[in-house]
């Protein structure tokens, strides 16, 4: 195969085969700190569409950019409109990540994006990355490369999680903590009986029908925890908290304790 920036679905096929990745978010609209998370040695990039700072030209440098690292990037695409999709798609996302879906039903009509016609209504263009602007037309007919992540992140999305598990095109199904948690009616309380009791039914239902489960954490020791716990997609924090983390921390070692100026006041 001819060398190029795309993922050709290695990333899907790690998860199918029940493979544990890590990566973190990305949400800086910058192409150097989306760079800088590849290079540390993540195994895939999520370009967040829906809350970061930039647009869907991101992903026509972030692709190509952690590609270099060997590094797919994943898009969370603002919504799971079929404009909204196409375009990341084009651009050659190894996958596409759905937020907001409540239905299997929704989530199927989502789903039908991500496919070429008969399977489904995604817009026909050979001359893009994804194509190799015009030099790989095959590509057209290898459209199962493309990893589909599905986010739970409501009760309603929760209830059907099952059915959404079973569907065809379903790959990962990915939990929002805070907004999962909020829409449970207990936002931000992650040891709450109710909250728990949801990742557990989450993973159950990706075991049952051999989907990948995946989550966001905060840091690499709650990720090591819930890797134990058999999640298999599991985002690290983002560009953005993880510099800012490391920042603070950074300052609060470097600066005086009030308890040590005092001291050498005395």
């Amino acid at each position: 195969m001819n060398r190029s920036p795309l993922d050709h679905g290695r990333l899907r096929a790690r998860l199918a085969a029940g493979d544990v990745t890590l990566g973190t978010f990305v949400g800086t609209a910058s192409a150097v700190t989306a760079e800088v998370c590849a290079a540390a040695g993540t195994d895939w990039l999520l370009l967040d569409l829906e809350h970061g700072a930039g647009g869907e030209e991101q992903a026509r440098t972030t692709v190509p950019i952690a590609a270099a690292y060997g590094v797919p990037t994943v898009v969370r695409v603002e919504s799971a409109a079929r404009i909204r999709i196409s375009p990341v798609l084009d651009l050659g996302a190894a996958g596409i990540m759905l937020p907001r879906l409540d239905t299997a039903e929704e989530v199927r009509e989502a789903l039908r994006h991500l496919r070429y016609p008969p399977a489904g209504d995604r817009g026909v263009a050979t001359y893009n990355r994804a194509c190799r602007f015009g030099l790989d037309p095959a590509a057209l007919d290898r459209e199962g490369e493309i990893l589909g992540v599905v986010q739970i992140e409501s009760a309603s999305a929760l209830a059907e999680v099952e059915a959404i598990a079973a569907l065809d095109g379903v790959d990962v199904l990915f939990v929002g903590p805070r907004d999962l948690s909020h829409d449970l009616g207990v936002p931000g309380e992650f040891t709450a009986p109710v909250y728990q009791e949801a990742l557990a039914r989450v993973r159950e239902a990706a075991a049952v029908h051999g989907k990948a489960c995946g989550l966001l954490v905060p840091d690499g020791a709650a990720a090591a925890a819930k890797r134990t716990e058999g999640w298999t997609f599991i985002a690290i924090g983002s560009d953005s908290t993880l510099l800012a983390a490391a920042l603070s921390a950074a300052l609060g070692q470097a600066r005086p304790r009030p308890q040590d100026s005092q001291e050498t006041r005395s």
